[in-house]
């Protein structure tokens, strides 16, 4: 520590050469396993010396008389730092002397074998370096840098690799990484400098592959081309023996990767049909050698699953070459019986590699599937309606038979050609279906059947993009499709097929193919597979087993609400065993029940409320007077979901008698509870402040708000009923909560018993904004809920302590304000009053604290901007200030939406302003502040997904000057 303290101490005089062993002991000191405190003062030491204007001229110095990598690294750090920031600001004598050392000492450590191998590292890390001056210098201030470095290739080959490793960082630099780190001019003039130069590196590349043995240049060579392909001028590979040379270095186990990584980045360019023999005379000769290295009856996903890394990037690279190739120049081999062999065998290896369990590679063949499927699924679906075909292509009518039989048989030759891929590619489809986001049931990594935790957002990407590619299959051959799908289904049945993923998966891929077939064809094949699938429950043993049947039971069959609704007994005896699976406690069963139950009343509401034939009474009714029975055994969030499922039920009940009597039956046991609780709490109030007693309380206010979601304003009356008591257990519990803060300190707030009585005070609010949100814009409902909230809510969340402020108390008055509009302006003082000014203290003490009140106190901010604008102009100009003030700090945030919501709010503003006798004066004090501070976020690189928010603010501004002709004297 003591020669830390040293050192310290000695750096901060730069005006001598540095100590480079005491830089290089401070250097191990930092990367070391020394104590916490001593790596803490080495960094603080490093970073001083970093940020000390004249450490670069120290760097040359350092590199010379170090032995360190790390001390090396840190130097060429430092000389980074100015390159990139300070680099044109540099005397022309300290530029060129820093770029001739730098290039120095690349060309010393890579023209000997040994030091290039040994120093590795190090001269990667100068060739970025190098790389970094380059974008400064070339071409303007060092023309002739490709020349020579072209001629420093051809003195030894350990030059000429890491000359090739420079090229590529180079074209990366200009051509991959460059947006955000140059302008556009400079990004421009480098391109067109390396076209005007790329014949010398072209020569190079071919002279090295033609002439060389050593496996690490050509390797090298491989890998810069591969850089540079995407971007090159086409002759220079079509007009020269470029491809020739490539297809020479495939079979090469050595080389064969990165050749064919070149080959993809060829097969993927698409400059129109000028080049189409070369890409025919490419893709066969590459069939002729790929079926050497790979033969077609190679078994590719076990030879995936067993080779080395290096084969498995073989396969991953041949799907990236046959997909790249496929998308640009599939037309072109449906030109002649030859090449249709030859696609139609890459076609064969593409399904083979599909089946490959690797995820990456899998995703990479289906997006290629999905565009195929949608290319020969859409003429064939336009010819269904050719006259309005027609009419959109801008033909005469008189045109159509003739037309459409021409353009028709083209179409269905290609079907034809397509037939047998596309039948293979179902089964793919149906074999590896991802699943869908209604599925909760699914098996762990020990083999058991559980319920689903957290969403796997990839796999739900997939299953859309795998669905939608399964409907166009399915509309290009249903009978095949149905074919193949109830074969699985029989081998299932039968056991020689039965595995939990098996079943799954198919089950999965017949309900993505919901709507695809005629409504009679559809009928016929879902009464079939429910069948089999209810027969394979039967006869099925085991808990875990059943468990996967059901779960696909009922997503099969709410993925049906067509055959539903045409079929009453079919949806009656559905629901029933929906109902049966909801006493069924195997894990995630009920959840899917209750959620598939859902799911069926949204699309089949109306089947449930009419009288059918065979019934005596409506099904709702049935299922109200058997409700206590039904939901036994199930847990409070599924009866939540139940509810609402029932309310859906209701509100499609035309009859307002019958609605009301409905409601009351379903609401009677929350009720009836509610009345208990309320009545003993006359008595003593004590008995609201037991815990079971704030669950129950929590609980029927959860059942509201779902029935509430369902039935929007026919819940008026319900809510009316409970509305005045619940606000009376707000206000109490709002009190309780603030007592044990206050009593307890901030820690108070985090106890199980707070936190209780904090999910009551939200679940009363999201209750009321639930039902406001949902009910019709009644101004009534508006005037009968809005005035009492005010104390009780607004008063409260203003005299609470800032932990005991609810977030939700904002989100609601931005909901009320945005339904009812201007009807609230005379509020909205109040509201400002009880809200503002105690909520900006909590949020702009950093950036971190209570992040739901940010997000939820702009957006009720912009709800006022929007709609109550008057209101605002009322305001006194500390309290305007204070509005301004706050939607600054919001464009601020790092948080993108705080941000974004503060910018849209400014916008807003703006234009309200503009269009208001106030224009002049509240432009003469905030445009230069606006100004200022769009400009500071604009260009200090943390708000850059801001941008076009932030040039459609500076655009307002400076519009409203021509405009205003505004003074700000």
């Amino acid at each position: 520590m003591t020669s830390l303290v040293m050192a310290a101490e000695k750096f901060r005089d730069l005006s001598q050469a540095i100590d480079v062993p005491l830089l290089d002991a401070t250097v191990a000191a930092f990367y070391g396993t020394g104590s916490k405190e001593e790596r803490a003062a080495a960094d603080r030491i490093l970073q001083d010396l970093q940020s000390n204007p004249d450490m670069w001229l120290q760097v040359v110095h350092i590199l010379q008389n170090t032995k360190n990598l790390n001390t090396k690294f840190f130097a060429l750090q430092v000389l980074e730092g100015v390159i990139k920031y300070r680099w044109n600001a540099l005397p022309v004598e300290q530029r060129d002397g820093m770029k001739n050392y730098i290039s120095e000492v690349i060309v010393q450590l890579s023209s000997n074998e040994a030091s290039f191998r040994m120093e590795r590292l190090y001269v990667n890390k100068l060739n970025v370096t190098l790389v970094q001056i380059l974008k400064h210098e070339w071409p303007a201030r060092w023309r002739s840098f490709i020349p020579d470095l072209v001629a420093a290739a051809k003195t030894s080959e350990t030059i000429c690799e890491n000359c090739m490793v420079i090229l590529k960082l180079l074209s990366e630099e200009v051509f991959d990484f460059s947006r955000g780190e140059m302008t556009q001019q400079k990004i421009k003039e480098l391109k067109q400098s390396l076209n005007s130069e790329f014949q010398l590196i072209h020569e190079l590349c071919l002279y090295v592959l033609s002439a060389s043995q050593r496996t690490e240049l050509i390797q090298a060579t491989l890998s810069t081309l591969h850089a540079f392909l995407s971007w090159i001028p086409l002759g220079y590979i079509f007009e020269s023996p470029l491809l020739e040379t490539l297809l020479k270095f495939f079979p090469m186990p050595s080389y064969r990767n990165l050749t064919l990584q070149c080959l993809t980045e060829v097969a993927a360019l698409n400059f129109g049909d000028f080049y189409n023999m070369q890409y025919i005379k490419m893709y066969n000769f590459f069939m002729v050698q790929l079926q050497a290295i790979l033969p077609s009856t190679t078994k590719i996903p076990e030879a995936y699953a067993n080779g080395s890394s290096e084969e498995q990037a073989f396969i991953q690279n041949l799907a990236l070459f046959f997909t790249s190739f496929y998308k640009s120049h599939i037309r072109v081999l449906e030109s002649s019986q030859e090449n249709i062999s030859a696609l139609l065998m890459g076609l064969e290896y593409l399904i083979n590699i599909s089946f490959v369990d690797d995820t990456e590679v899998f995703k990479v063949c289906l997006d290629y599937w999905n565009s195929l499927v949608l290319e020969l699924f859409e003429p064939h679906h336009n010819l269904d309606t050719p006259a309005a075909t027609v009419n959109m292509m801008g033909l005469q009518m008189p045109l159509l038979h003739g037309m459409v039989d021409g353009l028709g048989s083209q179409i269905l030759q290609r079907r034809q050609l397509y037939a047998a891929p596309m039948s293979k590619l179902r089964m793919l489809m149906i074999c590896r279906m991802a699943k869908p986001e209604e599925v909760l049931i699914v098996e762990d990594e020990n083999g058991n059947i559980v319920r689903e935790t957290l969403k796997d957002n990839d796999v739900l990407v997939q299953y859309k993009i795998m669905r939608e590619t399964l409907i166009y299959l399915s509309h290009l051959d249903h009978e095949d499709t149905e074919k193949q799908m109830l074969k699985k289904l029989s081998k299932q049945l039968s056991g020689e097929d039965w595995t939990w993923n098996n079943l799954n998966t198919l089950c999965w891929a017949i309900g993505s193919i919901s709507g695809s077939m005629m409504e009679e064809q559809e009928n016929r094949f879902l009464v079939m597979v429910i069948r089999d699938l209810l027969n394979l429950c039967e006869i099925t043993k085991g808990k875990d087993n059943k468990a996967v049947i059901a779960s696909n039971i009922m997503y099969v069959v709410g993925q049906y609400p067509r055959f539903l609704r045409a079929h009453w007994k079919f949806l009656k005896t559905v629901v029933n065993k929906l109902f049966e699976f909801m006493h069924e406690t195997h894990p995630g069963v009920q959840d899917m029940a209750c959620d598939t139950f859902l799911k069926i009343v949204q699309k089949c509401k109306r089947k449930f409320v009419i009288v059918q034939v065979g019934e005596s009474e409506p099904f709702v009714s049935e299922l109200l007077s058997g409700l206590p029975t039904t939901v036994a055994d199930l847990e409070p969030h599924q009866i939540h979901t139940f509810y609402e499922s029932v309310g859906h039920m209701i509100q499609a009940e035309s009859d307002p008698q019958k609605r009301d009597e409905y409601m009351q039956r379903l609401m009677d046991l929350p009720n009836q509870k509610w009345a208990e609780i309320i009545g003993q709490a006359h008595q003593s109030v004590d008995f609201l402040k037991d815990q079971e007693v704030i669950r129950t309380v929590l609980n029927i206010l959860q059942t509201n708000t779902s029935v509430a979601n369902s039935l929007g304003t026919y819940f008026l009356s319900q809510i009316s009923l409970i509305f005045l008591d619940m606000l009376n257990v707000y206000r109490m519990y709002s009190e309780l909560i603030s007592s044990s803060i206050a009593e307890g300190g901030p820690y108070a707030s985090k106890t199980s018993y707070v936190k209780l009585l904090r999910s009551v005070k939200r679940e009363t609010l999201k209750l009321i904004e639930t039902f406001l949100d949902k009910a019709e814009d009644q101004p009534q409902i508006g005037k009968q809920f809005v005035p009492p909230m005010m104390d009780p809510v607004l008063g409260d969340y203003a005299r609470n302590l800032p932990d005991a402020r609810e977030s939700e108390v904002l989100s609601l008055f931005a909901t009320i304000i945005n339904k009812y509009k201007a009807a609230m302006i005379e509020d909205v003082p109040r509201i400002f009053e009880a809200i503002f000014q105690c909520t900006l203290e909590m949020i702009t003490k950093n950036f971190e604290d209570y992040p739901e009140h940010r997000l939820k106190f702009f957006s009720l901010l912009r709800a006022i901007a929007a709609h109550c604008f008057p209101a605002l102009i009322r305001l006194s100009s500390e309290q305007l200030k204070l509005v301004m003030d706050s939607i600054i700090w919001a464009f601020r945030h790092t948080e993108r939406n705080i941000a974004e919501t503060g910018l849209n709010l400014l916008l807003e503003m703006l234009k309200n302003f503009q269009a208001s006798e106030f224009c002049n004066q509240f432009y003469r004090s905030y445009f230069l502040t606006i100004e200022q501070e769009i400009f500071a976020v604009l260009t200090d690189t943390f708000h850059k997904p801001g941008f076009k928010l932030h040039v459609l603010v500076l655009q307002h501004l400076f519009c409203s000057v021509c405009v205003l002709q505004l003074s700000f004297s």
